[in-house]
């Protein structure tokens, strides 16, 4: 199918049809379920969106499905605090994160549509000596995979944050910070829009409102035939059933479930993680600011809003309300870092479902079952990958096996012995 160039609008064209009152185009189209795909994701996400538009971009597969029990984005990727980095600490992760950065880079370009790319520096606050030879050690992983990172001193992380309290009678003193310069933030629905638009242009359908309740398989080692050494055939969905030979698993929250349809156990447990944000002022935070001591990160919008976010809640949960303690606490550590924001009001607080794995690193590629693909397991970070895992997979589902990439992320590797452990870079929840 010859791929459809999403419509470009000069300024003209805008304020003509907002005088003239025009219906706008559909960003995709609705459409009834075909009989049979050639793929299908599950996962109306950053990650299965991506993967629907790498496949078409890539490898000229457009028979493709995307689909989501609720709307396209409303899941993690609508839930998130839009921070983009990749100063982890595994040569595995740093690869993998510094690949969706560089595409995150040139979305805008390359899908026609203002993502607000904010290039601004990623501070991570260290206030111990111990948390400062850990951010050496981070550094000097970086370093090696040709990654901008270095530690600086209390007085040049004020020099960039005057906002932050680098005295030495605070309660938690600053002995420094590893800075990441190329880290930022980027509109979180703008990057679900565009991997829709683009995807579906080329003939991806989106189907919303299509909750898989079953993954169909035969020939497994299961009574029911799924399991190891079996094969997908299709899914069956609210709105009937349909048949694929690939099946692919995007979802955050219930990844176990879905994979649970397949006959696939995944070692994965579901946590809350919680954000807030406050009333717009004017800009004074220039950079991302992390405190992994404390288990708080803020950053600012360029509508002035602070962000602010923590660590996944301490017990395993489904549920995705907020909570008072988490309110409290937050609050308490960033006037610790930020006493000039006291009289700030607090405008709303969410939550969201993150799948955390043993070593705090996702779960890709394959599976024992013939077909059916995995994108799980990401955490508190799965929005930063996006772009680099829905590449990766692409070229994983075309080629029937796990792209160089996402080797090391392969399911087998708990059986194995071959964990990677990014608990050190990743386990506070930005």
């Amino acid at each position: 199918m010859a791929r459809k160039k999403p419509a470009r609008y000069s300024a003209f064209d805008l304020v003509k049809r907002g005088l003239k009152n025009e219906e706008w185009p559909r960003l995709w189209d609705h459409h009834d379920l075909n009989k049979s795909y050639d793929a299908i994701i599950i996962g109306g996400g950053v990650h299965g969106l991506a993967t629907a538009y790498y496949l078409a971009k890539d490898h000229g597969i457009t028979n493709v499905a995307v689909m989501d029990k609720g709307y396209l984005g409303g899941g993690g990727s609508g839930r998130n605090t839009a921070i983009v980095r990749s100063n982890y600490l595994t040569p595995e992760g740093i690869n993998f994160y510094n690949r969706s950065l560089e595409l995150y880079g040139s979305m805008a370009t390359d899908h026609n549509l203002n993502v607000m790319f904010s290039e601004r520096g990623h501070l991570t606050l260290a206030h111990s000596d111990a948390s400062l030879r850990t951010m050496r050690w981070r550094a000097e992983v970086n370093k090696l995979q040709n990654i901008n990172s270095l530690v600086i001193g209390p007085d040049e992380v004020k020099k960039i944050v005057p906002s932050l309290d680098i005295s030495r009678d605070a309660a938690h003193p600053i002995e420094g910070a590893l800075f990441h310069p190329p880290g930022g933030i980027i509109r979180h629905d703008a990057v679900v829009w565009a991997y829709a638009r683009s995807a579906a242009a080329m003939g991806t359908q989106m189907h919303q409102k299509t909750e898989v309740l079953d993954i169909i398989c035969e020939g497994g080692s299961g009574p029911d035939g799924k399991g190891p050494g079996g094969k997908v055939t299709g899914v069956r969905t609210n709105r009937g059933d349909v048949s694929a030979p690939v099946v692919v698993n995007c979802t955050a929250g219930w990844a176990t479930l879905i994979s649970d349809m397949a006959g696939v156990k995944l070692p994965i447990t579901t946590f809350t993680l919680q954000a807030a944000v406050t009333e717009p002022v004017k800009v004074f935070l220039p950079a991302v600011v992390v405190s992994g001591s404390l288990h708080c990160y803020v950053s600012q919008t360029d509508r002035g809003e602070l962000v602010f976010g923590a660590a996944v809640d301490p017990v395993s949960t489904y549920s995705m309300r907020g909570t008072f303690e988490f309110t409290e606490n937050l609050a308490g550590h960033i006037l610790d870092l930020m006493p000039g924001v006291a009289k700030m009001r607090l405008l709303r607080q969410w939550a969201g479902l993150c799948d955390m794995t043993p070593d705090y690193s996702p779960v890709m590629g394959v599976t024992p079952v013939e077909g059916f693909y995995v994108d799980v397991g990401w955490g508190t970070y799965g929005f930063k990958a996006g772009p680099g895992s829905g590449e990766a997979m692409a070229n994983t589902i075309s080629s029937g096996r796990n792209a160089d990439i996402i080797a090391p992320f392969d399911l087998a590797r708990f059986a194995e012995d071959r964990l990677v452990g990014e608990k050190g870079a990743a386990a506070v929840g930005h």
